[in-house]
Parts: structure tokens; C-alpha cells; sequence
């Protein structure tokens, strides 16, 4: 087969996958609204930082503090190696020069993350604690942000880690932002969301969410 088709027909497929993974039946989904405020629910894996639910204007969310200035995550939902999607909403504001740095996870606290770097304006994939996938993004500050991740098998018999960002409310994009090719996967894992709240000011988790994909 000529490669450009080759190429072409693995781009629909994956485009695909990301649409009906949205309508698949969730294997874990957390969007507070039963959480009391100022709890930090049980079914949250909290790896260090002080998470607590919030309610603002009739909605409630996880918040993560503006202080101290370190690097803050949690996981949730049943571990798994690839064939998932996770996605959430995140807000964040940005404070003079300082910029607050977000992520949704895969594979555990040592998997695979879709970071939101806004101090370096760009949106990167990382493998464990180092970017191992970079390209250039726009971050808007103090609105809410929508990302979307996820590990598949390629027909190629490797993997791919693919991810999505965007504005809340706007239209979703129509393929994947940026993606990292694997001949092998990190271990299974729970997902995961990150904070670090560089600009001091609080970081907003809302709407967590894990589906299979097809």
C-alpha cells in the first residue's frame, strides 16, 4: 500500500477512536458534585498536596492551593496499561510573570503526562519526570482548560500517546495536538491529574474522567 495512504487511513482511525471513546461508558468519572465541601474525596490517591473539594457560583471542584510552590498530584481510576482515555477540566491563572504548570496522567505517578507548560508556551508529553514530545501552544490564563489523553496500539504493533487541549467551551480540535510514538509501554497504572502552582495562585480540577477506548 502507498504510504501516504498508509499514513492517511492511521490518521482516521485515530481520529475516530478519540470520537467514540467519548460516548463509551466511562470506567471512572468524578465531577464533585456529591463531594462535601472542604473534604477531599476517598476515591482520590492523593500523592502529595492539599486537595480539597470547593463551590463557587453553584459548582464544585478540587482545588489545589496557591502555596507552597512545589509540584502536587493525584491518581484515580483503575490501572491500566493502554486501551484508556482520561480527560479533565483544569483552571488556572496566571500572576504578573509567573505561570502555573497542569497536567493529566497515564500509567501512574512514573507514566506518561499532557502538560500544559505555559511559561514555556508549549504543550508537551512527558515520560515520567522528562519531555519526551514538544510543540508550540497558546494558554489562555483564568479560564478553564479541557485536556484530553490517551495510549493506543498501533497496527504497526508499537504504541501511541496522544493528547488534546483546549479552551472550555470552544470547539474541540478536530486530531490530536501532539503525540509520542512507544515500541514499548511504561507499566500499567491508575490515571492521574498534576498541579504546580508557580504563579502562587490556586489550581481548579474538575470533571475527571476515564473511558476505554474501542
Amino acid at each position: 500500500m502507498d504510504r501516504s495512504l498508509l499514513a492517511f487511513l492511521r490518521r482516521c482511525a485515530g481520529a475516530s477512536l478519540l470520537t467514540l471513546a467519548t460516548s463509551a461508558a466511562p470506567l471512572y468519572q468524578q465531577d464533585f458534585t456529591t463531594a462535601a465541601a472542604g473534604s477531599q474525596p476517598e476515591d482520590l490517591l492523593v500523592l502529595d498536596g492539599q486537595f480539597t473539594v470547593k463551590e463557587e457560583g453553584g459548582n464544585r471542584f478540587l482545588e489545589l492551593p496557591g502555596a507552597p510552590l512545589e509540584s502536587y498530584g493525584f491518581l484515580f481510576g483503575p490501572s491500566n496499561q493502554s486501551g484508556v482515555e482520561v480527560s479533565a477540566r483544569i483552571l488556572a491563572t496566571r500572576q504578573g510573570r509567573k505561570f502555573p504548570t497542569f497536567a493529566v496522567g497515564l500509567n501512574g505517578a512514573s507514566g506518561y503526562r499532557l502538560q500544559v507548560s505555559p511559561a514555556k508556551k508549549a504543550l508537551e508529553i512527558l515520560k515520567g519526570d522528562t519531555a519526551a514530545a514538544s510543540v508550540p501552544f497558546d494558554w489562555k490564563s483564568g479560564e478553564w482548560t479541557e485536556l484530553r489523553l490517551h495510549v493506543l496500539k498501533t497496527p504497526s504493533g508499537g504504541f501511541r500517546v496522544e493528547g488534546k487541549v483546549w479552551a472550555a467551551g470552544a470547539t474541540e480540535p478536530a486530531q490530536p495536538l501532539i503525540s509520542l510514538d512507544e515500541a514499548t509501554l511504561q507499566p500499567a497504572g491508575k490515571a492521574g491529574a498534576w498541579g504546580m502552582p508557580f504563579a502562587g495562585t490556586p489550581i481548579r480540577f474538575d470533571d475527571l474522567k476515564v473511558t476505554p477506548l474501542p
